[in-house]
């Protein structure tokens, strides 16, 4: 199947299996409303895969009385030395624009559709070639 005719699991359970850990720790880069961490493992400066963390908390607006939508974000680079010595900067990004009113449980439900975005199999053209088919 394809992005088209993909199916995805509705109130699913992600996980991820095989592969070895990859820890993160804090490189005290300051990150307003965030924190940026670095793979420990990569001890290339170049090639340091960096993750940065952002959040914007949901604000209740004075002249409506309403709150607005929260607001979540990952970027994750993870840097390549071409064979030229040039660094390219491939970047992955994860963000969430919620209400504060949406549910625990319709929130976690998203969170696992989103991951099957990136991992189903239905998904892996439009990742390989970006066939909308």
């Amino acid at each position: 199947m394809g992005l088209k005719t993909m199916s995805l699991l509705d109130n699913a359970t992600s996980t991820a299996t095989g592969g070895t850990a990859l820890t993160f720790a804090t490189n005290g880069v300051g990150i307003p409303s965030g924190t940026q961490l670095v793979a420990t493992s990569d001890s290339d400066f170049q090639t340091q895969r960096i993750l940065t963390a952002k959040v914007k908390t949901a604000v209740l607006d004075p002249r409506t009385g309403r709150y607005g939508k929260g607001k979540k974000s990952l970027s994750l680079s993870l840097p390549q030395v071409n064979e030229d010595g040039s660094v390219i900067f491939n970047v992955w990004r994860l963000e969430e624009d919620v209400h504060p009113s949406v549910t625990a449980a319709v929130r976690e439900n998203m969170r696992q559709i989103i991951s099957q975005l990136v991992t189903d199999t239905d998904m892996d053209a439009f990742w390989a070639t970006g066939s909308v088919e």
